[in-house]
């Protein structure tokens, strides 16, 4: 598998770009749509600040950690129709990089409330699947979830992820609760009927 990059991934519905510090503003304002988006992940900007959660992000980036992105709606179908699009909904990212073993990890994923239910999400993960697998060779790309969360469950089973397993008393939240994970999986044997189901659902919503 090859090492990722920070490139921009687009869609017709959204644009991953590469995060930068010119992304904040835009990132406030969609997380002030709804704070509590951030209830089940491990880092929220409402617990540490913005500043500190944009400076894990890019530090996590410039050591290899993360390959992170902010998530841009190009058009209505993105976004609420009363909002201009060319705006940040959210962000995503890569972890859990190991290329000598083929394997990745998407996660760290939010968006504004206004792109919650559109093509946003279903668009951005089908664009990080795709450079996973049909540009970096990726075998096994992984999703992590909060026990509690799930909607983010019935989302990734939906696309066609194989869920694995859980890790009881995994991770310790901003708030102090102590959550379960479950881990979800795509392998590359299973990728051209994941991705024919992602290519669907993009084109039933176009």
């Amino acid at each position: 598998m090859k090492a990722p990059a920070s490139v921009t991934l687009e869609g017709r519905h959204v644009r991953l770009e590469p995060l930068e510090l010119r992304h904040m503003a835009g990132l406030i304002a969609a997380g002030d749509e709804d704070v509590d988006v951030f209830r089940y992940m491990t880092l929220s900007p409402y617990a540490s600040g913005w500043e500190s959660w944009m400076a894990e992000a890019l530090a996590g980036v410039a050591t290899g950690r993360y390959i992170a992105w902010a998530i841009v709606a190009l058009d209505g179908s993105a976004t609420d129709p009363d909002r201009s699009a060319g705006r940040v909904v959210g962000s995503t990212r890569f972890g859990d990089i190991e290329p000598d073993h083929g394997r990745v990890e998407i996660g760290w994923t939010w968006l504004a409330r206004s792109a919650q239910r559109t093509t946003a999400n279903t668009e951005a993960k089908y664009l990080q699947l795709r450079y996973a697998f049909d540009e970096l060779g990726a075998g096994r790309v992984a999703f992590k979830t909060d026990a509690r969360n799930e909607q983010a469950q019935r989302a990734l089973e939906r696309i066609g992820a194989v869920r694995e397993g859980v890790l009881r008393a995994h991770i310790r939240l901003p708030d102090g609760f102590v959550r379960d994970t479950v881990y979800y999986s795509i392998l590359a044997p299973e990728w051209l009927a994941v991705r024919a189901r992602l290519e669907e659902r993009l084109a039933e919503r176009a």
